[in-house]
């Protein structure tokens, strides 16, 4: 181990830079996709890439961005405009900053220039059961499958845990 110095180091990180407002313009990944290819593409051919993008944001570990492409399907609008509708503010906070690479990939995939995504809240979030306890999540199996309720009988099985 090194003794210390006394220097502190700072990685370029700023907490008052991310929250200040973007100036329109100023983002430096615009660039111009007017002289690109914009090759005609299927809605399957679109939803393939988009499946094989978030699988490759599964093994690379990010699960909120995997689970948000995944819970639905993105809604295609006019000039080849996508929107992805997400339940929370912590998706968008997460899916933002790293929309260029979703895009970059799925323009090379489709060989499309003029793709662009949109992230949204959505307004109606699907309702989803958080179980608390075991009871909770056999009974929520048992409504699905009421043979459990069979099997739970002849095994003199205990669901409390």
């Amino acid at each position: 181990m090194s003794a210390p110095s006394g220097r502190t180091y700072s990685s370029g990180l700023s907490i008052k830079k991310m929250l200040a407002p973007k100036e329109e313009g100023s983002d430096e990944t615009v660039r111009d996709f007017r002289n690109m290819p914009t090759e005609s593409y299927g809605i399957d051919d679109f939803k393939m890439a988009w499946r094989r993008y978030a699988h490759i944001l599964k093994e690379n570990g990010d699960k909120t961005f995997y689970n948000a492409m995944l819970k639905r399907d993105p809604v295609s609008k006019p000039n080849d405009l996508f929107v992805l509708e997400v339940d929370n503010q912590v998706q968008v906070d997460t899916i933002h900053p790293r929309l260029s690479e979703l895009l970059g990939y799925l323009r090379k995939e489709l060989n499309n220039y003029a793709i662009q995504v949109e992230v949204i809240l959505t307004d109606n979030p699907e309702t989803e059961n958080k179980y608390q306890t075991g009871k909770d999540i056999f009974a929520a199996m048992a409504r699905k499958n009421p043979n459990l309720h069979t099997l739970k009988k002849t095994f003199n099985l205990d669901i409390e845990f």
